[in-house]
This record gives structure tokens, C-alpha cells and sequence, in this order.
């Protein structure tokens, strides 16, 4: 490099020396030349001394352009001030010389430097464009040429020849010829023949370099297209496709993407798809393909049981001249889909099905199949519900349907059946076959009442032909066999026959026993309508019980029993009867008799006799009226009622108990005699009534006394008087004689006592069973203090105190026995008394002292019996 720029050295001293020589100065200095570079010494070139450039300002002046250099006053050297680019100065002219003027002062002096700028290699050769595009026909023959533009170098001489070289490639080279004007052309040139389907595009680089030292280069990059020729037909990259598609593909559904390859391009590529169907014949409309994309889809719905492969032909042709074409086949297996459930037929149904039928009777016979194949076909099979039938396969696809249970059609007439079937595909598709099996009907129930026992109120006096009941008896059988009928069932009168089913209980005069129910009663044989063929009355019949029958029309007929207890309702059909004194056992059982048949004391029948003593004090009993009513219940619950005299008259009467005693103390302004009239109402709707007249003699107290000892002797001996009749004497009226008697009753009560102690060892050892034994009507007919009650129960007792001050009623029930067979007793049975009990007559004063000890003595009461002789 120090070479080299000593050479420069020796070139720009000679040329300023032989500047000067010539009367101007000459500088050169290379391009590109850093500032500050000294050009040369031009104060001294110009033969000035040290100092006197810059006193006389020695100075550059351009002329017309810029200078890239200048004039250091310091020193008057000429030096670069800025880039000097020979190519932008001069351009390809040579040599490059920029001419100066330098001025000096003192004398003014002008000066001409000719400066020249040299080349050197600092531009590379530039292609018109990076890249070049040049078609070539594929079936360009080889030794073809293609003229190429060169390059340009902006440098001149040496630093501006240009050589070319071309990539690589055994199909093109190049070529460099000189025309006769000595202007090089640059040509491609084809070597071997083109391929576009092997090799479409050539890429070439053309490489220019200068000559300078170093060489500098450029590039072009050379793209070649090779045009196409219709030289390939279309081509499958298969020449069979093979495709599943499920049978339950919707229309539209993609089938197959085809693409056929042509190595052509343009028109020549252009391919078009043609389809035939080569199996089956008949289908051909069931897949369309899509003539520039090459898709194949299903027009058609596809159904495996129907047609299960499909062969395709497809074509491809290209649009060259002339156009070439290729094929392919496509075969398509279509897939099964468990798209067809089971069917079920019923091949044979016997019906209806006889209730007893055994079990294993075959009901119907069904067929079961499935259109889909494999797992999809496969067909399990059942009944719902689970019983009473049941299926059994009888061979492939074959069944039973058959009973399993017995059957009972009063509780399931009628069964709905159904057979499932399911198949094993995925999901699984289900079929069901309904089968109405009706039952038919036998006569295996007998009718039965909806109440073993049916009881039945109804109310005495009823109407004949009433409705009492309505007797039902259901039979769950059909038709005949649950058509019912209905009938009273009863045996003989007496009820000695075993069969016998129907009973009475009756309570008339005539006596016991037993009474057929059909008298009383009947049943609508169609209805069950139970009617009363008799009015009823109470006081003869309070239970009639029996059975109503209801036997059906099967074959053989079947029936059903159900006991009616009929219980008759007391109505107020019964005035109040009033009784005789309590001391004539005959007048009262005529009195209880008459009650029983509904007569009583009236008004007009008679007037009752008392006596009370004057003086009497207030309260003092004088008498009893006793009456009964026929009736029970309210309508036997009596009250007594002073009618007459009215006002505040000197007695009054138990509103309950009947006790007619003393308002105030009896004077003789009350007169010898007193009229009482007395009403007796039961509690009845309507209340019924009886009158009874009482006449109350005033006496002396000692004829008083005489009086009611006369009465108690009377009463003993069964006779009876005008004073005793209808009235018992109260204890009031004895205790005016007490004075009298007094002596009297303390001698006795010694004897009294031991007869006290007597009868009560009696009584507890007494048999019982004689008293509280036989069966016979009974009414109570005994008062008491509370009112007269009238119960008429089956086969009882009542026993009540003989004595007026008795304060309760004693009900003795006896059992149900059966009356004794005819024929002598057994020797270890007791006799029978002739009467329930004997009565004891006790003089009127001495029950009065008794009667304190009376309930802890225990004597025997007498017993109130109707005027029926007792039974033996």
C-alpha cells in the first residue's frame, strides 16, 4: 500500500512540474479519496514563499460547480475537502478533469489548476432486474436460443469488462456473440429437451464480473417456465376404492373425495368426473358425483336389507387437444345399522280362556322376527306382566304363549298382554304385540251378603207391604252365574227340625214357641227388598229373627245365607191401665192382664176408697195410685197429675211415684169426704192418658185404725172391698192406729224375729234355680217410687216388694232352657213349686216396722205375675 502511494507521489510531482512548465498547474487524485487528502503543494507550485499564501489570501474560486476541494491558507496546500465519485463528476467520460481558478492578492494574480479524478474498481455490474421470466415451450427442441440483456458496469476501462457465467443446469447454457458493430449478445440456449411434468420451472443464475482488481459481480436470477403440452392423461392414484357407509346416511352425504391427477396444467389439467353404476343395474340414481371436484354423494337413502353392495365407475377426462381421460372403480359395501325393529305376529289366539283352565293351556301362538342381520337380527323375547302367562319357544323365531297361573276372573276379567321383543343392537330397538285375553266365566262363587248378620229396626203398627230392607248378596260371577235370587229359609213351626233357619220371639198371651218368619215377613226374589206382609206390634213380637237365602242360576246353582234380626220399635199405641191393690193375687193378675191387652181404670169404671184420719200431719201418705202402661221406654214412663180439686186443696200426688199424701194438716173445716181426680200420662208422642177418681173418707184416728186393720184382714183373705179397690194404703194411715198397737208389736217383735230368722234361712237355702227358671211371657208391673216402667223382655221375671214403702224394682232373668221333655223327672231333680214364689201376708202395721230390715233380711218378695196361671 506504501508503494503505491509513493508511486502517486512521483506521478503528481512530475505533473505539477510540468503544470508549471506550461503555465498551469495539474493535479490527480483517485476517486473516493478521503477529506483532507492534500492534492498537492500549490503555493509552492506556484513559487510562493513561506507565509505569503495565506498574507496575500490565497484562495480557490469554482467555477460553476461544486469543488470537492480547497485551499488551506495555513499552508497552501490543496487538499480534498469532500467525496470525490468520478462516475458522478464525469460519468463513463475519460479521463475525468475538473478545472480550478486560484486567486492571490497583492498583486491580483489569477491561476488555472486542472485537476483530474482517476478511476478505481468501486462499482459491481448491475442486471437491469433481479429476476428475468422466460416461458419455453415443453416441446422446444434442443439447440434453441433465448436472447438475454447483460449487464451494465458504471466504472470505465479495465474496472468496466464484463464476463457472464450461468448456474449449473444440463438442460441450458450460454452463448456470447459479437455483432458487427462490435456490440456483444448474450443468448440462452436450450441443451436437452424439456419435461414440464418432470421439471415445470428452470431456475437459473446469471452471474456478471468486471475486471477490476478485486472484480466486482452481479446477479440475475433466471426463472423458466416450461409451457405445458397435452402429453399426460388424468390419472386415480387407485384404480379401486373401497367404502363402508351406513345404511343410515341422510341424502347429501359425502360418500368419496376422487381426485384425478393430470401432470398437465392449464386447460390440458382441467379435469372433469363422469359415474356409472355397473351393479346394480336398476340403481343408478342412488349416488351423483360432482363433475369438478370429483365428490360422490348419496342422493338416495340406503337400505342394507335391500341392496348391500354398490360397484361405481368413475371417469376423468382433460380438457387438451385432443382430451385424454382415465378410470377408476368404486366399490361400496353398505353397512347395517340396527335401523328395523322386531315385528311380532300373532298367528293364532284362542280366546276367551276359561277361568279353570290348566295350567300350561296354550293361549296363542306368535312369530317373532328381525329384517337386520348379526347381533342386530337377534331377537330375546318376553311377556309383560310376568304372569298369570308365560312364553315358550317352540322353534326359531316360534312361540307359545301359554298360562303359567290359574286364573280367577271374579278378580281380573280381562287381561291386557303384551309381548316384548327387543333386539342385541346398539341401541336396542324394541316391538311390542298386544293380545286382549278376556276370561270367561264358571260358577265357582257363591252369592255372599255383604253382612253375615243384618240387623233391622222398624217401628210397631207399620203399614202391610212396608219396606223394611234391602237385603243384597253380591256374586262376582257374570250372567246367569251371578244372577241372584232370594228367598226366607225357615223349617217347620216349632223349630224342631235341624235345617230349621228362621226363629221368632214373641211375647202374646197365647203362649210360647216357635212362629215362622215367613207369617211376618217376605223377600223380592229379584230385589232382596225386604217387606213386612203384617203390621208388627211390639207387645207381641220384639225380635224376629230368620235367614234370607240368595242362591245363584249356575250350573250347579250355589247360595249364600245371612241372618236378619228384625227388632220392632215401640210406639205410644198404649194408654196407662191402672192396677188393683197389691193385696188380691186374682185382681191383680186380672189387672195385668187387662193391661197387657191395652185396657185401663178409667173414669168412668169406678171410684177408689181411702181414709185419712183428721189431724194428720203435712206429708202424711193416705195413698198409692199403681198403674202400668203396655208400652217400654218413654212410653211407659208414667206421671200422676192432681186434676181435681184444683187450687191449694189439702192433698197433692207424686209426680213419679203416684203417693197421694197430705198438702197441710187435715181439719174439720176439710169436711168428712174428699174427691180427688187424678190423670195418668205416659211420655209419649203423643202423651196418652188415664183418669182415676179417688174418694178420701175423713175419720176419727180410731176409725181410721179399725179402718185399715179391717183392710189388712180382708186383703189376706182374697176378698176384696170398695175401700181397697185400685188404691193401696200408704203406712201413713196405719200410724194413726200406732197408740193402739203399740202393746201389741213389742209383744210380738219377740215372735216376729224368730219368724224373720226362719224365712231368711229359707230363702238362702231355698233352690234357686226353681225361681229363676222357665220360659214364659213376663211384664213388669211393679211401681216403685220413681214411676211405673213397663219392659217387656224375653223370658223374665219381676219380683217387687207387697209392701207400698218399697223403693226399687227387682228384674230376675231367667235362661233360654228349652221346656223339660214329657215324662217323669229324675229322681236327684228338685220339684217344682207351683208358683214362682208364695205370697206372705203380713198385716199392713207390722211391715211397717219391718221394712227398715226388709233389704238386709232378704225376704222374698211376692211375685207380680198376669192372670196366667203359672207353668208347671
Amino acid at each position: 500500500m506504501g508503494e503505491r502511494w509513493c508511486a502517486v507521489m512521483r506521478v503528481l510531482v512530475l505533473q505539477a512540474a510540468w503544470a508549471l512548465a506550461g503555465g498551469q498547474v495539474r493535479y490527480s487524485v483517485p476517486e473516493e479519496a478521503k477529506a483532507g487528502t492534500v492534492v498537492g503543494r500549490l503555493a509552492q507550485d506556484l513559487g510562493l514563499e513561506a507565509g505569503e499564501a495565506e498574507a496575500r489570501r490565497l484562495r480557490l474560486v469554482a467555477a460553476g460547480r461544486r469543488a470537492s476541494v480547497e485551499v488551506s491558507g495555513a499552508s497552501g496546500a490543496l487538499l480534498v475537502s469532500s467525496r470525490l465519485d468520478r462516475e458522478e463528476l464525469c460519468g463513463k467520460s475519460a479521463p475525468c478533469a475538473l478545472r480550478l481558478e486560484v486567486l492571490l492578492e497583492r498583486p491580483l494574480r489569477v491561476f488555472h489548476v486542472e485537476l483530474e479524478v482517476t478511476d478505481i474498481n468501486d462499482n459491481a455490474p448491475i442486471f437491469p432486474a433481479a429476476r428475468k421470466n422466460l416461458s419455453i415451450a415443453e416441446l422446444s427442441v434442443p439447440g434453441s436460443r433465448f436472447p438475454l440483456e447483460g449487464a451494465s458496469d458504471a466504472d470505465i476501462g479495465a474496472n468496466a469488462q464484463l464476463t457472464y457465467t450461468l448456474s449449473p443446469s444440463e438442460h441450458f447454457s450460454l452463448d456470447m456473440q459479437k455483432t458487427e458493430m462490435d456490440v456483444e449478445s448474450l443468448f440462452l440456449v436450450l441443451r436437452k429437451s424439456l419435461d414440464r411434468e418432470t421439471i415445470p420451472v428452470h431456475w437459473l443464475v446469471l452471474t456478471a464480473t468486471d475486471g477490476g482488481r478485486p472484480s466486482l459481480t452481479g446477479t440475475m436470477e433466471l426463472v423458466i417456465s416450461v409451457l405445458d403440452a397435452n402429453d399426460n392423461a388424468p390419472q386415480f392414484n387407485q384404480s379401486v376404492y373401497k367404502v363402508q357407509l351406513p345404511e343410515n346416511k341422510e341424502h347429501g352425504t359425502l360418500v368419496i373425495r376422487l381426485n384425478a391427477t393430470d401432470l398437465d396444467e392449464g386447460s390440458n389439467s382441467n379435469v372433469s368426473y363422469s359415474l356409472e353404476t355397473l351393479f346394480p343395474q336398476d340403481r343408478k340414481d342412488v349416488f351423483g358425483i360432482d363433475k369438478k371436484s370429483g365428490e360422490i354423494r348419496l342422493l338416495k337413502e340406503l337400505d342394507f336389507e335391500d341392496v348391500s353392495l354398490y360397484r361405481l365407475q368413475v371417469g376423468a377426462t382433460d380438457q387438451g387437444n385432443p382430451p385424454l381421460s382415465g378410470h377408476c372403480k368404486v366399490v361400496l359395501e353398505v353397512v347395517d345399522v340396527n335401523d328395523n325393529a322386531p315385528e311380532v305376529w300373532v298367528t293364532s289366539l284362542s280366546v276367551p280362556v276359561p277361568e279353570d283352565a290348566s295350567v300350561g293351556t296354550v293361549v296363542a301362538l306368535l312369530s317373532v322376527s328381525d329384517r337386520d342381520s348379526g347381533e342386530n337380527g337377534r331377537v330375546r323375547c318376553w311377556v309383560w306382566p310376568a304372569s298369570p302367562f308365560g312364553l315358550e319357544a317352540t322353534f326359531a323365531g316360534s312361540y307359545s304363549l301359554v298360562l303359567r297361573e290359574a286364573l280367577d276372573r271374579e278378580r281380573v276379567s280381562e287381561y291386557e298382554v303384551e309381548v316384548r321383543a327387543e333386539d342385541g343392537g346398539a341401541p336396542a330397538l324394541r316391538a311390542s304385540r298386544g293380545l286382549r285375553v278376556p276370561v270367561s266365566d264358571v260358577n265357582d262363587n257363591a252369592p255372599a251378603f255383604a253382612q253375615a248378620v243384618y240387623t233391622v229396626l222398624a217401628r210397631e203398627n207399620n203399614a202391610a207391604g212396608a219396606e223394611l230392607a234391602r237385603l243384597w248378596a253380591r256374586d262376582p260371577d257374570e250372567a246367569g252365574n251371578g244372577r241372584v235370587s232370594y228367598s226366607v229359609w225357615e223349617g217347620g213351626v216349632g223349630g224342631g227340625g235341624a235345617a230349621a233357619s228362621s226363629s221368632s220371639s214373641s211375647s202374646s198371651s197365647g203362649g210360647g214357641g216357635w212362629r215362622s218368619a215367613s207369617s211376618y215377613v217376605s223377600v223380592d226374589a229379584e230385589s232382596g227388598r225386604l217387606w213386612a206382609l203384617q203390621p208388627l206390634d211390639y207387645e207381641e213380637l220384639q225380635v224376629l229373627q230368620f235367614e234370607v237365602r240368595a242362591v245363584d242360576a249356575g250350573e250347579p246353582p250355589l247360595c249364600g245365607n245371612a241372618t236378619v234380626q228384625l227388632f220392632v220399635l215401640d210406639e205410644n199405641d198404649n194408654a196407662p191401665a191402672l192396677l188393683p191393690p197389691a193385696g188380691s193375687a186374682a185382681e191383680a193378675g186380672a189387672a195385668a192382664a187387662e193391661a197387657a191387652a191395652g185396657a185401663g181404670w178409667g173414669s168412668e169404671s169406678g171410684t177408689l176408697w181411702a181414709w185419712a184420719a183428721w189431724g194428720a200431719p203435712a206429708g202424711q201418705v193416705v195413698a198409692k195410685i199403681r198403674a202400668v202402661d203396655a208400652d217400654s221406654g218413654y212410653n211407659a214412663w208414667l206421671r200422676y197429675e192432681l186434676w181435681e180439686p184444683r187450687g191449694k186443696g189439702p192433698f197433692r200426688v207424686g209426680l213419679y211415684s203416684g203417693e197421694v199424701s197430705t198438702a197441710r194438716a187435715l181439719d174439720e173445716a176439710d169436711g168428712p169426704r174428699q174427691r180427688l181426680l187424678i190423670v195418668v200420662r205416659d211420655h209419649g208422642e203423643p202423651a196418652r192418658s188415664a183418669t182415676a177418681t179417688l174418694s178420701v173418707s175423713l175419720l176419727e184416728a180410731a176409725e181410721a185404725a179399725l179402718a185399715a186393720g179391717s183392710s189388712s184382714s180382708s186383703s189376706s183373705s182374697s176378698s176384696v172391698s170398695r175401700s181397697a179397690v185400685g188404691v193401696e194404703l200408704g203406712p201413713g194411715a196405719a200410724s194413726a192406729a200406732t197408740n193402739v198397737w203399740l202393746v201389741v208389736a213389742i209383744c210380738a217383735v219377740s215372735s216376729l224375729f224368730l219368724l224373720a230368722v226362719v224365712l231368711y234361712g229359707a230363702s238362702r237355702w231355698a233352690p234357686r234355680a226353681a225361681v229363676l227358671s222357665g220360659p214364659g211371657p213376663t211384664t213388669l208391673v211393679c211401681a216403685s217410687e220413681v214411676g211405673s216402667w213397663s219392659y217387656s223382655q224375653r223370658h223374665s221375671r219381676s219380683l217387687c216388694v207387697a209392701d207400698g214403702a218399697a223403693k226399687s224394682d227387682l228384674m230376675v232373668f231367667s235362661p233360654n232352657f228349652p221346656p223339660p221333655p214329657p215324662g217323669p223327672a229324675p229322681k236327684d231333680s228338685q220339684p217344682e213349686p207351683s208358683a214362682l214364689l208364695d205370697t206372705v201376708s203380713v198385716p199392713p202395721l207390722v211391715a211397717s216396722i219391718l221394712s227398715p230390715f226388709a233389704p238386709r233380711l232378704s225376704f222374698p218378695k211376692p211375685v207380680c205375675e198376669p192372670g196366667s196361671a203359672p207353668e208347671a
